[in-house]
């Protein structure tokens, strides 16, 4: 099953986060985004012709983060917004932070 068919699932913590090996797995099923070197989190900067797109465009992944209750940090500009995917919980990357990140790729 691809990414963008999951679901995310809770994470409280508790879990360990993904691998090194598993994450870097996920991340080639990713256009564009990057992870930091301590496997702690994924970006993805979009770029967008102005202020009004790049709104639609945060507007739209709130809804994603809203009904997969998993919610990105955001850095938005005029024409520009950074998404980060994280999971704070266990202070590393899930396999949530994949999916949410392979649904707001489809998003342009």
């Amino acid at each position: 099953m691809t990414l963008i068919h999951k679901k995310c699932v809770p994470c409280e913590g508790g879990v360990k986060p993904l691998s090194k090996e598993l994450a870097t797995q996920l991340l080639k099923q990713l256009h564009g985004w990057t992870m930091s070197d301590d496997i702690k989190k994924i970006t993805k900067t979009f770029s967008f012709k102005n202020y009004y797109k790049t709104m639609a465009f945060v507007n739209a992944v709130a809804w994603i983060a809203h009904s997969e209750d998993h919610h990105p940090d955001l850095s938005v500009h005029y024409n520009q917004c950074i998404v980060t995917y994280a999971t704070h919980a266990i202070d590393g990357l899930s396999e949530n932070d994949f999916i949410c990140a392979a649904k707001v790729n489809v998003l342009i």
